[in-house]
């Protein structure tokens, strides 16, 4: 009989193989190169219950592209810019935002990309999060976004640390902002909890957003996952960006060992 650890293993296995046959089917991939890949990653890590507040970089902290990851970014400017207005999200934005980072629902972030501005929205809100390293992505393609691991970490700050002094225009997200994106972080769909929990305590808290993209350049994968775990009781960021992998599933597997290896 298999434990409950394989079977939660093969599940998302089988989950990550039907997302990948799916999209090479409709044409939107290409298939894996049958050379091996060069696959690199890098990982930040932050000690919220810790005294310091400069991140450990593991690897070089260079560019990568965000894949879906930058849906926690789209969000919070949409969110910042509701701030600024002095309202809340209409049931229009939240019937867009949640699925975005609940399921990764790309048509949602589509719609969101372009509400807060695209890459200029998108810049406009990082200067206040305090992001320097990302780099919205050209026109339409959200996905192509450059960040850094240690951009990330700056970014998960602003969800789950203490904020600052808010004032419409300026300052940072306020606390109820920052609830809603750690809700929805932390309601992810099971299938797409890869990643950074890996690094974690069984059976703690844990809130994430993954993304993965295959490049059409090249055939290869970027793979990333971002989030707070809990380990022997104090809560940890974790950002892990990747390049490189052969197929998603390599790129996971990169993904987790990295996490491990960077919290341990």
């Amino acid at each position: 009989m298999s434990s409950p650890l394989s079977r939660t293993a093969r599940a998302k296995a089988c989950a990550l193989a039907a997302s990948a046959t799916a999209l090479l089917a409709t044409g939107l991939l290409h298939p894996t190169p049958a050379a091996a890949a060069s696959a690199q990653a890098t990982a930040a890590v932050l000690d919220l219950d810790g005294t310091g507040r400069t991140p450990v970089i593991h690897g070089e902290d260079r560019a990568y592209d965000t894949a879906s990851i930058v849906k926690v970014d789209i969000l919070a400017a949409l969110l910042l810019q509701a701030q600024d207005a002095g309202r809340d999200l209409t049931a229009s934005e939240r019937k867009r935002a949640e699925p975005m980072i609940r399921r990764s629902d790309n048509a949602a972030a589509n719609a969101l990309w372009r509400q807060i501005g695209r890459a200029p929205g998108l810049a406009a809100a990082n200067k206040r999060l305090g992001l320097t390293s990302t780099t919205g992505g050209p026109g339409a393609k959200w996905g192509l976004t450059r960040t850094t691991a240690g951009d990330q970490i700056r970014l998960l700050r602003a969800v789950f640390d203490t904020g600052g002094a808010v004032h419409a225009g300026s300052g940072g997200l306020d606390a109820d902002s920052r609830a809603y994106i750690r809700t929805l972080m932390s309601r992810v769909v099971p299938e797409q909890t890869w990643g950074v929990p890996a690094a974690g305590a069984d059976g703690s808290g844990k809130a994430l957003k993954n993304g993965w993209l295959q490049r059409d350049t090249t055939g290869l994968w970027d793979v990333n996952s971002v989030g707070q775990i809990t380990v022997k009781g104090h809560r940890y960021l974790v950002a892990v960006l990747s390049d490189g992998s052969a197929s998603m599933s390599d790129g996971v597997s990169l993904v987790e060992r990295t996490a491990r290896a960077a919290v341990g």
